[in-house]
């Protein structure tokens, strides 16, 4: 696909390497940002795939990296630009008693500063204020924020991990209003897929998740949806010329 690039935070397990995967696969060049590289997607891919090793909980390193143009290099030749916000963090799980202070402080970096500035920045890139190279080539700006129902539904023993994924649904629809020409946004809730986040839920006790059960249940059952399929139907709605005609959704309405 001639002319697109790709950037995907946490690219390197889970959801976020099928993600990168997916988008390699369908020849498009990603940028992944995370603490650890993925060993295999290099090998796979070879110079289509580009990391940066990043903590993306340590807001003054990634404002630091932003600052340094890289990005606006990275998308300079490039007409169709997205931006995949798929790295996060479940903890710290349980009743405010329980939360570690500093976990809190992390996981508010994480899940929502890193997406908004990482945002901000792919913003400001394709339209030259960062990075002149890329002044005039983009013309279509795609920044998918990846949501979860429990940013719509409340879950005892997530009241950090709700209301971090709750602040990128009101990011996206709030940015809609904005009207940016050439950018569009959603934040889409991928439905409950196998990732390690998964088994931190299963590990977790009753006192932080009394839902617990119920979620290993829905594992033992099946009921969990491999990362490379919910990749691509991702991947799918990232490209559909209907992308952010709708500020917050849900993959599983989407695949009806």
């Amino acid at each position: 696909m001639n002319g697109t690039k790709a950037i995907v935070s946490g690219h390197s397990r889970g959801l976020g390497a099928a993600i990168a995967g997916e988008l390699l696969e369908r020849g498009i060049p990603v940028l992944g940002l995370a603490r650890r590289g993925n060993a295999g997607l290099a090998a796979q891919h070879g110079d289509t795939l580009a990391e940066v090793a990043i903590d993306l909980a340590d807001s003054a390193a990634l404002a630091a990296w932003l600052a340094g143009g890289a990005l606006g290099d990275w998308l300079a030749d490039a007409e169709r630009v997205l931006l995949v916000n798929n790295a996060g963090t479940l903890q710290p799980m349980g009743p405010l008693s329980l939360q570690e202070v500093d976990a809190v402080a992390r996981a508010v970096a994480a899940n929502v500063a890193a997406p908004l500035m990482l945002a901000a920045a792919f913003a400001q890139a394709g339209t030259g204020a960062i990075g002149t190279e890329a002044a005039g080539k983009v013309r279509d700006r795609r920044v998918l924020h990846i949501s979860s129902g429990a940013a719509r539904k409340p879950y005892a023993g997530w009241s950090v991990y709700c209301a971090t994924k709750a602040a990128l649904d009101h990011h996206a629809r709030a940015v809609q209003v904005d009207a940016t020409p050439g950018l569009r946004i959603c934040a889409l809730a991928p439905g409950v897929v196998d990732t390690a986040m998964q088994g931190e839920i299963r590990a977790s006790t009753l006192e932080r998740f009394p839902l617990r059960d119920r979620f290993a249940e829905m594992q033992a059952s099946g009921g969990l949806v491999a990362p490379a399929e919910c990749a691509m139907h991702l991947v799918d709605f990232l490209l559909d010329e209907d992308f952010g005609h709708e500020p917050v959704a849900d993959l599983r309405d989407l695949m009806q």
